[in-house]
């Protein structure tokens, strides 16, 4: 298997699998300088940790991660970063009556086709699990995106068939404290009650829900992005549907712009009070050519329903024959997967961030701010 990285400059590399020893990533690229700490990864590793609440997974994971290699005295150096996250509450049994059946929804019959071999406990390396490496290295991206002025939220915006109304608070800072306040990442209260109501009943029905984030990122200035193959949206949408049970990805009015003319999806530009260039709507999404406009960012993802449900599905075993699939006794599983998927959609728009910002710093022999005005 040899598409465990991602990125250009600042390049990741997850490793690990759901019930080995531990997982982790090695950040190459990283520039020398930046101060950052274990507490920092912790408390993004944090939001993402199952077991915090009724509505994500009750596997007990302190997600943990220690800083191997790369950061002396609180700086990184600027040589590859690795960071360890022990596995603690594997327990790899209630996989062993089922590890000879195709798991409707899930990747062993894909896995097994492709490799010939396939770590049946809790998914292997097809788990969300190994997503906790993503979103340690996210809060790397995301501190040295923050010298650029640059800064992101995600959150919950439907789940099933409830959908939140638009966020009160516009400012990052504001949109991200709401969230981090919400048990299910969603900013609405009074769509957070109901989205919590239905996950119970799905929980009852022994069923799943999918549901949608929206991640927002402010302070981009023009030019990220580089044309034809490494499109900022190309590679958001490539970070996104990396995500385990993301199906969907759309960015500005997205779908909704099939619906709509031209003369209404176009974003007129204005200038502003500091006479800079910008758009009087933001249809695009933050995007033009592949480009950053210097508007805001605006990328929406879709998740599919949790696949581990406790309702019985017909499936079948390695020989072909036709069994019946039960979720075995003491499987720990999300309701609905789209919860914890907000701190690692935020996490790989991060990633994308930072390599079209560094990427960027070779785009052009000049130094200085390029403006039309």
């Amino acid at each position: 298997m040899a598409s465990n990285q991602f990125g250009q400059i600042f390049r990741i590399t997850t490793w690990g699998e759901s019930h080995g020893k531990a997982i982790g990533v090695v950040i190459d690229g990283c520039p020398a300088g930046l101060l950052i700490s274990e507490e920092e990864i912790n408390r993004e590793l944090f939001y993402r940790r199952p077991g915090k609440s009724p509505y994500t997974s009750p596997r007990k994971e302190g997600d943990a991660a220690e800083i191997y290699s790369g950061v002396f005295e609180g700086k990184t150096t600027g040589t590859p970063i690795s960071i360890l996250i022990p596995n603690q509450g594997a327990d790899s049994s209630p996989y062993e009556p089922v590890k000879n059946l195709l798991r409707p929804g899930h990747a062993n019959f894909t896995y097994q086709e492709k490799y010939g071999h396939f770590d049946y406990r809790g998914g292997g390396r097809a788990s969300a699990r190994e997503t906790a490496g993503r979103v340690a290295a996210g809060a790397i991206a995301k501190k040295l995106l923050m010298q650029f002025g640059i800064e992101l939220a995600a959150f919950v915006t439907q789940i099933g068939p409830i959908k939140a109304s638009e966020p009160e608070h516009t400012e990052i800072d504001s949109l991200r404290e709401e969230t981090l306040k919400s048990p299910i990442f969603c900013p609405d209260k009074n769509a957070e009650s109901q989205m919590m109501a239905a996950i119970e009943q799905a929980k009852k029905e022994g069923d799943s829900l999918g549901g949608i984030i929206e991640l927002r990122a402010e302070g981009l200035y023009p030019g990220l992005g580089d044309p034809i193959y490494e499109k900022l949206d190309a590679n958001l949408a490539k970070a996104m549907l990396s995500i385990p049970a993301c199906k969907g990805i759309e960015i500005g009015s997205g779908f909704a712009a099939a619906q709509m003319h031209g003369s209404e999806h176009n974003d007129s530009f204005e200038r502003n009070i500091e006479r800079h260039v910008i758009t009087s709507t933001n249809h695009a999404g933050g995007i033009l050519g592949g480009i950053s406009t210097g508007m805001p960012l605006v990328v929406r993802c879709g998740f599919k329903p949790t696949s581990s449900i406790l309702k019985s599905q017909e499936t079948l075993d390695f020989e072909g024959h036709k069994q019946e699939y039960k979720l075995p006794e003491g499987s720990k599983h999300d309701p609905c997967v789209a919860i914890r998927g907000v701190p690692v959609v935020e996490a790989m728009g991060a990633l994308v961030l930072v390599d079209a910002v560094l990427m960027n710093r070779s785009a052009t022999v000049f130094a200085q701010e390029k403006t039309l005005f």
